[in-house]
């Protein structure tokens, strides 16, 4: 089982969960992160860390549409070990219903 970072995360990409996670399994993009699920532990750490409440288990319904996302994305993007600035405008973005659209496939700078 791994965690999934869900349609929550587009446009707001705070990265809190990226400094409590024990095993750098995050990959940044554009405007998303994600999960590299083969990398993730498990712990569950990262969860409650997310002010959009967009990680959840692969295990839970809203995290489905959203695993293969993260595996493909994982594979291509950089990898993030350090927290860094959220977009400007990330507290506007925040509950926005309907950003699937709005995710970019572009890579992020990563911070390895």
């Amino acid at each position: 089982m791994a965690y999934v970072v869900t349609e929550n995360c587009i446009k707001c990409k705070y990265q809190d969960c990226v400094e409590v996670c024990p095993v750098d399994c995050f990959y940044e993009g554009e405007n998303f992160l994600v999960i590299n699920p083969d990398e993730c532990i498990d712990c569950g750490v990262c969860e409650p860390e997310c002010p959009a409440e967009a990680i959840f288990p692969d295990s839970d319904d809203a995290a489905a549409a959203w695993a293969q996302a993260n595996r493909d994305y994982a594979g291509i993007w950089p990898n993030i070990t350090r927290k860094g600035e959220a977009p400007a405008d990330a507290d506007a973005w925040k509950g926005k219903p309907g950003k699937a659209d709005l995710l970019s496939p572009a890579p992020g700078k990563g911070t390895a």
